[in-house]
């Protein structure tokens, strides 16, 4: 079963009200710096995030891991991502992404661009947006130009890649195996628009770890393939009392190893991960492997 992997928390609004006798300036959220041009032969318009500034701080530690997300409405049938740039309230992204559409089309869609804020323990916050209908733009000159961002539209949780894996319980000998099989479209995580990532998995009872395992790590690669197994001891009578957490990391050598998404699986887990569990308990020593799954809007990580 592949499971999607989402952010840690649920999402928080975090809409301030202003009082009706005091009002104040709207907030600023920073500007984004970029390119819009259309190339006439390939039919393709062509989007290049430069640079953002002035940027809030997200962070309790006074700043930001800020990354742009792209796409078109209303159709939403591509979406692009900048690589993730750490601890800065002005990144410079510099990288150029291509979208395939008609011009005869072009003038009915409008471009959206996020900022977002990356967290490794929750959803990924919107700092904001800049969203510019097609319609309004002059296609006839290279378009350069700085603008305010503007309060995110609310959207789906950020979706940081599906966890490949099987599940086998044996009640006479008291053992549980995890086969962490592989994964993919993770997020990225590095400058180079890549991760190292690997699998830590932890059988846990009542929030407490009781036992711990990890991959090897895979070096550069959003859809590392592992088909390592992992065993537990586990009395048939705590079977139905343990959860089994499992972590997707990305290696860093030199600073702290990043939480990239996170599922839980046991009997008061929910969704597709209650799922697996119960099969798996329904049958005994038979591996449950993993299935494809569609991707869904509200993924949770816990």
């Amino acid at each position: 079963m592949s499971v999607c992997m989402q952010s840690l928390k649920d999402e928080c609004d975090k809409e301030t009200e202003l009082s009706d006798n005091e009002p104040e300036e709207d907030e600023k959220l920073g500007r984004l710096h970029f390119t819009l041009d259309y190339n006439f032969t390939d039919n393709t318009l062509v989007v290049g995030i430069l640079q953002a500034a002035e940027l809030p701080a997200m962070d309790v530690g006074g700043s930001s891991d800020p990354y742009v997300k792209l796409y078109l409405l209303p159709d939403k049938k591509k979406k692009f991502e900048t690589k993730v740039h750490r601890k800065t309230l002005e990144p410079n992204f510099n990288e150029t992404f291509t979208f395939k559409v008609p011009y005869t089309e072009l003038g009915g869609k409008s471009l959206v661009m996020t900022v977002y804020d990356f967290d490794r323990f929750s959803k990924h916050d919107a700092i904001g947006a800049v969203k510019i209908p097609m319609s309004s733009v002059d296609f006839s000159q290279s378009l350069q130009e700085w603008r305010d961002l503007q309060k995110a539209e609310k959207e789906e949780s950020e979706r940081l890649g599906d966890i490949c894996l099987s599940l086998r319980y044996v009640p006479t000998a008291g053992k549980l195996t995890v086969v962490i099989l592989e994964a993919k479209n993770l997020k990225k995580m590095d400058v180079g628009g890549l991760s190292d990532p690997y699998v830590k998995i932890h059988l846990m009872q009542n929030g407490k770890r009781l036992k711990k395992k990890k991959t090897t790590i895979k070096k550069n690669t959003l859809n590392p393939y592992y088909n390592e197994s992992f065993s537990f001891e586990v009395p048939c009578e705590q079977i139905e009392k343990v959860q089994v957490a499992v972590t997707v990391l990305d290696y860093d050598k030199i600073g702290k190893n990043d939480a990239i998404g996170k599922v839980l699986l046991g009997g008061n887990s929910t969704g597709t991960e209650q799922r697996h569990w119960s099969d798996m308990l329904a049958n005994p020593r038979r591996p449950i492997p993993c299935r494809m799954l569609k991707e869904t809007k509200a993924n949770k990580l816990f």
